[in-house]
């Protein structure tokens, strides 16, 4: 999220508010499964990527209900 981003959610209001909340917090949550990803795929402590599957597992839902929240908007 740049500072550009941030502003504009600031300064927005009713729906376009909830539009630009939601669209950042899908692709913040997009990041969070690429790094869990590669933590699956290529990390060393096993605790470590237990957590990184359920970061995935838990973001991906999460993207979904936004979706749908998005969608409804």
């Amino acid at each position: 999220m740049t500072p550009e981003d941030l502003s504009n959610l600031e300064a927005a209001q009713g729906t376009e508010a909830s539009r630009l909340f939601l669209t950042q917090m899908i692709a913040h949550h997009e990041g969070a499964i690429t790094m869990a990803e590669d933590e699956v795929a290529n990390g060393s402590n096993p605790a470590a990527v237990e957590l990184a599957k359920d970061v995935v597992s838990s973001q991906g839902t999460e993207i979904q209900a936004m979706k749908t929240l998005l969608a409804d908007l």
